[in-house]
């Protein structure tokens, strides 16, 4: 164990980091050149343990195959995202915080990742295959969940207790459906398809992967990024105050941050004509992202005592409908290409320029 331990250097970075920073932490916010620089470095080195994140869990989906890999991935990083938006909520009067890192997580997953990965993918296979029964689903309990908690409280009011049950209710029958019933739609059949025959030796591999190890490390980077988040939330609040940027910003961040794993993941399985697992984490995430952290938020504000809303901009509704609206054309034949990427990958690049310019909403 203590020399496995010795390969965890962005673990070790981070908690150094952390005790570092931590006591000085008034020093630097009264500093606009030292607040600038503790934020870079934070934004670094919780990069850095992203990686280290998507590492553990790529090992633990080897170990245990799809649709589990992928889903520890995703929840991975919703818990990142969790976390954070918790501890920056508590720091900010921001109401709409929840809804713009929500919304930003949702097309960075969908648009930005998987735009890219399909992109990339497209130029070096062609077109890549995976199960649309997969896409299908996805979509469709993204629409409702979307539907309900961001559109809807547009025009009626909705108790939000009654939304967090509801939202946990689709949670556990769609990890169900995806675990039992249905979990062979969630994968595609690679090694039939490339005529790979190597089984036995897969499984002599993943017997050899200590899935205890793995896990411990993966939630123990998970808890260090989340104190790295106190500190990312107070530098960068000051950050963006000073410097007249988008408040918007600080949520866009916060998506990015806990996007990181699923982003390097997603590429390289791209590159290896994997297209399936990159459904799973662009779609998963988002997904998971709306299911579970409306509720989380929603629990946190009562307790809190913090106003919060979910209610969508007119631009975050454009965006968003454009992008649910791509995504049932390009998602139900079974293949992605370039252009499908490109399309996805302009939404997002419209919606970097929407809120650099200050009119996101």
């Amino acid at each position: 164990m203590i020399s496995l331990l010795k390969n965890e250097k962005s673990l070790f970075i981070s908690l150094l980091v952390l005790v570092a920073l931590f006591p000085l932490e008034h020093m630097i916010m009264s500093s606009t050149l030292f607040n600038t620089m503790a934020l870079t470095l934070i934004v670094g080195v919780i990069m850095y343990s992203a990686l280290n994140v998507a590492h553990h869990a790529e090992m633990l989906a080897e170990k245990y195959g799809e649709p589990y890999g992928t889903m520890i991935l995703t929840l991975s990083a919703v818990l990142v995202e969790v976390l954070m938006i918790g501890i920056m909520m508590s720091h900010s009067e921001n109401i709409n915080l929840a809804r713009d890192t929500i919304v930003s997580a949702v097309i960075l997953d969908i648009n930005g990742l998987f735009g890219l990965a399909a992109i990339i993918g497209g130029i070096k296979h062609g077109e890549q295959d995976f199960n649309f029964d997969s896409t299908n689903s996805y979509v469709s309990m993204l629409i409702v969940a979307i539907g309900i908690a961001m559109v809807a409280p547009i025009f009626i009011t909705f108790n939000p207790l009654i939304m967090a049950v509801l939202f946990i209710f689709m949670f556990v029958v769609f990890t169900r459906i995806q675990t039992k019933e249905h979990s062979y739609f969630f994968t595609y059949d690679y090694k039939k398809k490339n005529k790979v025959n190597a089984v036995g030796e897969n499984e002599h591999h993943n017997e050899n992967i200590n899935g205890l190890y793995h896990i411990s490390v993966l939630g123990g980077s998970i808890v260090v990024i989340g104190f790295l988040s106190e500190l990312l939330s107070v530098f960068m609040d000051v950050g963006l105050k000073s410097s007249g940027l988008p408040i918007v910003l600080g949520a866009f961040a916060v998506a990015v941050i806990s996007a990181a794993p699923e982003l390097f993941t997603a590429i390289k399985s791209a590159t290896e004509n994997r297209m399936q697992t990159v459904i799973n984490i662009a779609l998963g995430a988002s997904l998971a992202t709306v299911l579970l952290t409306i509720p989380a938020m929603i629990i946190l504000s009562t307790v809190l005592g913090h106003e919060i809303n979910f209610a969508l901009s007119n631009i975050q509704m454009v965006l968003l409908g454009m992008t649910l609206l791509a995504s049932m054309i390009h998602f139900s034949d079974g293949q992605s290409n370039v252009l499908e990427g490109s399309i996805h990958f302009t939404i997002f690049l419209a919606f970097l320029y929407v809120m650099m310019t200050g009119q996101l909403g």
